[in-house]
């Protein structure tokens, strides 16, 4: 889910408003050949480093890891504090982090692989895949009640673009107010997990085992939108791993570990997370005024059971390595440390602005003032943001890749809401700051 669950504010401030000066920042392609090593990552990244001093320094966090690369370098990996405020054990490149709507690319590049292999089409209708969805209903009024006097027919079939865009009209049980979030929950058609607690607000709720159900229960449910004409941010990619799933012959968790994570070396995601792994694994917290509140501790973790189904909204723990490991296979333009996994071309298409022609200027995804394209699962930068890809995770992780300038950067930390600190807001910033300041505009 954005974010297992993540909240509707939460989308206004988790991207990033100055994606203008990160592009611009990096105003050429970077002669990579030429980049001469300082001494230390923090040297060449003073201003990450002082960003990530002054969260966990003043413990607004636990712990603090960034990975920036440049090409296809091995990345500058810094890391801070512990993996909880009481483990004593010290975070790192390879600890755990649960990175919620981060795994929305993943389901996104995944549903391009299968576009590739001939199986899908991206204008198709997911009904000829999933037949409930052929005949959907749509509330008139956004959120209003489920009656027949507030349903109309559809207009026009879902489409795999429009679920990879987040413009299917699809509800999502983290965004939705009112009668229809009180179904969802009720109906346990809840894309993700974050808490054995059941008080915490948003969180409540027991999810329908397996993605069968899951999809099918969603089609029984109405639209919140016309089809490909808004962005709503949705289920979209929870509902594309059953599509995934049905299309390639196979669970979707096998899957992506067999066409992407073990190909790519992502050894360390996983839906759910093994016993023997627990000791690299974080605490998860949730901010209640000035007290970070422990919501799920690694010995105990809702991630350590078999997940209902897999969440390809949401589902995934990663580490700071493998997410880096699959942002340099995407600079790759599909291909890393001699391994294709993608075509060139799929990823060209993949980062590209797929949002429906459908969908009016002042409907596409919008962001502190302007607007950006929507890719498979991520943002698309465009103008002085061209090449930019990726997305953000509820609890205060991003991801990020620009395919033009050679950059690419991740973050990894874990409170909730994101929107309790402007972390993912500034860490992109002082990134450019940082890259402008070594190599200047012209690279």
């Amino acid at each position: 889910m954005n974010e297992a669950p993540s909240f509707p504010a939460n989308l206004s401030r988790r991207e990033v408003a100055t994606y203008a000066a990160l592009a611009a920042a990096m105003g050429a392609v970077l002669p990579f050949s030429a980049i001469a090593q300082d001494a230390s990552p923090a040297s060449r990244w003073p201003g990450v480093a002082a960003l990530m001093n002054s969260y966990v320094g003043d413990g607004r966090v636990a712990n603090m890891v960034t990975a920036m690369g440049l090409g296809m370098a091995e990345p500058d990996v810094m890391a801070l504090g512990n993996t909880s405020f009481t483990s004593g054990v010290a975070a790192d490149v390879d600890t755990l982090y649960r990175i919620y709507s981060m795994t929305k690319p993943i389901t996104g590049m995944a549903a391009m692989l299968c576009i590739e292999e001939g199986w899908l089409e991206l204008d198709q209708p997911i009904a000829d895949i999933l037949p409930l969805f052929a005949n959907m209903q749509v509330q008139k009024t956004y959120d209003g009640p489920i009656t027949a006097d507030n349903l109309e027919p559809a207009i026009r079939p879902i489409t795999v673009r429009q679920c990879l865009t987040h413009t299917a009209g699809l509800g999502y049980g983290i965004i939705q107010q009112g009668p229809i979030a009180t179904a969802f929950r009720e109906r346990g058609l809840i894309p993700g997990l974050v808490s054995s607690l059941q008080n915490l607000p948003g969180y409540r709720g027991i999810p329908v085992r397996g993605l069968r159900a899951f999809a099918d229960g969603m089609a029984e449910m109405p639209l919140v939108l016309q089809p490909g004409t808004k962005w709503n941010y949705s289920t979209g990619l929870d509902l594309m791993g059953r599509v995934i799933e049905v299309v390639s012959g196979q669970p979707f968790d096998r899957f992506l570990k067999e066409r992407f994570f073990d190909p790519l070396g992502m050894s360390s995601t996983f839906f759910q997370v093994p016993q023997s792994q627990v000791h690299r694994f974080t605490t998860s917290y949730f901010r209640m005024g000035e007290v970070l509140l422990p919501i799920d501790l690694p010995e105990s973790s809702v991630y350590l059971a078999e997940p209902p189904y897999p969440f390809g909204g949401s589902g995934l723990v990663s580490s700071a390595r493998d997410y880096d490991r699959f942002l340099m296979m995407i600079a790759g333009h599909g291909t890393l440390d001699g391994v294709t996994v993608l075509d060139a071309d799929s990823i060209a298409l993949a980062t590209s602005d797929l949002t429906p022609a459908t969908v009016t200027p002042e409907n596409r995804y919008q962001n502190s003032g302007r607007t950006f394209g929507f890719g498979a699962g991520g943002l698309v930068g465009n103008g002085d943001a061209e090449g930019l890809f990726g997305w953000f995770g509820a609890a205060s992780t991003c991801g990020l890749v620009n395919l033009q300038r050679g950059l690419r950067h991740s973050l990894m930390t874990q409170y909730m809401p994101s929107t309790a600190n402007p972390l993912q807001n500034d860490f992109p910033v002082v990134v450019a700051q940082d890259f402008a300041a070594r190599f200047g505009r012209n690279g």
